[in-house]
């Protein structure tokens, strides 16, 4: 499994700007290897801004690199560039993890 982060830092206010943006429907959805996307909003109060992150898990590294190299992935980029951010954007960090060992919780 490979799972990808994304930090993204805004304005203080903007955090469901970035939650309603990532829920969007969008062709990675149909994308086949996608497990899931979950964005979570950091609960720490900070006085001027706010921190989500966006967890999206593949299956495989293998199902990544196809999103990546797919047409609607290029036409995307294709489509932003050169485009500004958002202005209450204030940072954004992407890692790439991939998951050695899952432990599941005991169940009642």
């Amino acid at each position: 499994m490979l799972i990808q982060t994304r930090t993204i830092v805004v304005q203080k206010g903007m955090a469901d700007a970035v939650v309603e943006r990532f829920m969007k429907d969008s062709p990675m959805d149909a994308m086949e290897g996608l497990i899931d996307k979950t964005v979570m909003v950091n609960r720490k109060k900070q006085d001027d801004q706010e921190e989500v992150v966006v967890m999206i898990r593949w299956e495989s590294v293998e199902s990544w690199k196809n999103w990546e190299k797919s047409d609607a992935h290029i036409q995307g980029h294709r489509q932003n560039h050169g485009k500004p951010k958002p202005e209450y954007m204030i940072s954004t960090a992407v890692n790439m993890y991939e998951v050695k060992a899952i432990k599941e919780g005991m169940k009642k």
